[in-house]
């Protein structure tokens, strides 16, 4: 499977390993930076060398490369797998293996630091942090505006803050002084503590960036304040909860829970609130859209609500680092995420005779949102239908986040035309639904016996049905690690489909986005539970709410809705807002996004919300509800130090114990 992070640019030195296992240089090549109105241009210019670093072209060109880098995580499957596999929003399913079920903590192999994706994140952002640590000391040197170089400020902050959120305390000294460039290769490593992590890199370099960054982005897609305010006002709400510390949750390496300039939890509390309700009044170019159909819908891409994204392109398969559109393996920085949470609904069968069964397949894997190619590994389990998106009939958020019908495409193969028949033996057309995953169990359900194809039945996939309804369903119920919900919003998107399937099977051409607009409202929120001030956190949530509560688009029907639940939405509202209200909203605005492990471990909530689920079993067949129980102990807050990182290590085996994270270690 996924070996290494691959990308077009090379290293820029010549050193194997560092204190951080990885070389430091990303670009292979130097890189123009474009105007305001255009795009980065990432055409590779001439060989990169060191001394190529300490001049203006080199150095805008590491700044390039931190842009570039962000593909390779965002759209990165493994890395998904890694902040969503084993919470609330996802368990592993019929296709799960090494990457997947370790981490679910449901005893079916033990997580360690050979087998724990968060590889993906060492493995770049130490880079990242390297190539920022170049551009902000060379760039100084030659007199470069601050203005550019805190683009490279944000980017060194964003590494180091996913990073403290992972492992705990990290290097800040890469082997030639803190946040200094580093280019002599070097085996030695020192962690440093959480507060030293935040107070010395993270704050000043953000509070920098929000000081120098602009309010419109130099480039399409580019940094501004708004980005900048909303990663520092999420990092102070993270701190927080790391100095109140309420559920006695160890940290590593070991440190008292103080901050070194003296603030405690509720004053980083205040600034989290501050700055996020800084960022909503002064949003520069950003806005919510509409309907949440619209933040996501490809047609719509890079819209006012996305705040930063990893971009990829339709237009040159170079922004997937060179990666084929038409058949890809599954490698970064190709935009790939969205197959891991694919069942192997092209099984799906259905008739070509009124008369006897005569079974085709009726739904191929296509070139659209939601019905690509599927790798089966990531599977919803039942109570994300039944509880996360109770409110489905007003809230338009679980149309907009899964697909769970499944229409008609054979006219699309050239294997079939014409007519089929399907559940009930009714006529279908293309187009029409095959199979639906209904929104409330219904008894009347009739289900394939044991006989009949294995219990898959005439459906091939062991659906059922309903009286008078062509289509085959499934209950909430009947969800398992075989048949579940299809994560739609960061599907794949061609306009090249034409009247056939496209390629369904290739990386998506479409940006992945990694900051939004919207969870401004929600962080803000969060804050203010914490700082005690109820009708502010409710006033924040139900404007999320009420947006929520508008339908502009019918997803899984195919059809115009325009249709405003708004006061229905904040009606429902609790009076009393509380954090596993919050971190519920965050779940229906953000299903999926990478969001979901670091929310949990940031409210040490993960332990509670995530300790059982229920789902049915991995065959078609299987439609008994399992309840199973993770294990998740105090210590599994961090993620393992990857063993490449260790291996790369001069130290003795004590040393290198001492470095890992304690749950990790033999």
């Amino acid at each position: 499977m996924y070996d290494s992070l691959k990308h077009p640019f090379q290293n820029f030195t010549t050193m194997k390993h560092y204190n951080i296992k990885i070389a430091t240089g990303l670009l292979a090549a130097g890189m123009a930076l474009a105007g305001c109105s255009g795009i980065l241009d990432e055409t590779p210019r001439e060989t990169y060398t060191p001394e190529f670093s300490t001049k203006q072209r080199g150095i805008e060109g590491g700044i390039t490369a931190l842009y570039a880098n962000l593909r390779n995580l965002w759209g990165n499957g493994y890395w998904l797998i890694a902040n969503e596999t084993g919470t609330d929003e996802y368990t592993f399913g019929h296709g799960g293996n090494e990457n997947d079920k370790p981490i679910d903590m449901s005893n079916n192999g033990e997580l360690n630091a050979t087998n724990c994706r968060a590889d993906n994140l060492w493995n770049t952002a130490f880079s990242d942090i390297n190539t920022a640590n170049s551009v902000l000391e060379n760039g100084t040197a030659i007199g470069m505006s601050e203005s550019l170089l805190s683009e490279a400020r944000f980017f060194r902050a964003f590494d180091y803050f996913w990073l403290v959120q992972t492992f705990g305390g990290v290097p800040l000294d890469l082997g030639a002084g803190e946040l200094k460039f580093n280019a002599t290769a070097t085996r030695l490593s020192k962690r440093n503590t959480v507060p030293e992590v935040y107070t010395k890199a993270i704050f000043p370099d953000l509070l920098t960036a929000v000081s120098n960054l602009p309010e419109v982005g130099r480039v399409t897609g580019g940094l501004t304040k708004t980005a900048a305010r909303l990663v520092l006002a999420k990092a102070y709400l993270t701190y927080g909860w790391w100095l109140e510390n309420p559920n006695n949750i160890p940290t590593y390496p070991e440190a008292a829970r103080t901050d070194p300039d003296g603030h405690d939890a509720n004053w980083y509390y205040r600034q989290a609130y501050e700055m996020a309700t800084t960022a909503i009044a002064n949003p520069g170019k950003f806005a919510l859209q509409k309907s949440f159909y619209l933040v996501n819908v490809g047609t719509n891409d890079r819209n006012s609500e996305i705040v930063l994204y990893a971009d990829h392109t339709e237009s040159s398969n170079y922004y997937d680092g060179g990666t084929n559109f038409d058949w890809a393996n599954g490698n970064a920085p190709g935009n790939f995420a969205r197959w891991m949470c694919r069942w192997d609904y092209t099984f799906l069968e259905s008739s070509k005779s009124s008369a006897q069964w005569t079974k085709f397949r009726s739904v191929a894997r296509e070139a659209v949102q939601g019905k690509d190619r599927p790798w089966k590994q990531m599977a919803t389990p039942q109570e994300v239908t039944k509880v996360t998106f109770k409110e489905k009939h007003y809230d338009s958020r679980y149309d907009g986040t899964f697909a769970y019908q499944f229409r008609g495409n054979w006219d699309r193969s050239g294997n079939a035309s014409g007519m089929g028949y399907n559940a009930n033996m009714l006529p279908v057309n293309p187009g029409d639904s095959i199979l639906t995953f209904l929104d409330e169990d219904d008894a009347s359900i009739q289900w394939p016996a044991a006989s009949d194809n294995g219990g898959a039945g005439q459906s091939n996939v062991g659906a059922g049905w309903l009286p008078g309804r062509a289509d085959w369903v499934v209950g909430p119920s009947q969800i398992s690690r075989y048949k579940y919900l299809n994560l739609w919003k960061n599907g794949i998107y061609r306009t090249d489909n034409g009247t056939g399937l496209g390629r369904p099977n290739g990386d998506s051409p479409r940006p992945y986005p990694v900051l939004k607009f919207s969870e401004l409202y929600l962080i803000a929120a969060e804050a203010a539970v914490k700082l005690g001030m109820n009708s502010e956190a409710r006033n924040l949530v139900n404007v999320i709410r009420a947006r929520a509560g508008v339908w502009t688009y019918d997803n899984n029907r195919q059809r115009e809705k325009s249709a405003d639940y708004s006061a229905e939405m904040t009606a429902a509202t609790p009076a009393t807002i509380t954090i596993d209200y919050i971190l519920d909203e965050r779940s229906r605005e953000f299903f999926g996004e990478c969001y979901r492990w670091t929310d949990l471990v940031r409210t040490q909530t993960w332990a509670d919300r995530a300790k059982t689920y229920t789902i049915c079993g991995l065959h078609a067949a299987d439609r008994t509800p399992q309840t199973v129980t993770r294990t998740i102990t105090p210590q599994k807050y961090l993620r393992p130090i990857p063993q490449g990182q260790l291996d790369a290590l001069d130290m003795t085996a004590a040393e290198k114990a001492a470095y890992q994270n304690p749950s990790y270690t033999n």
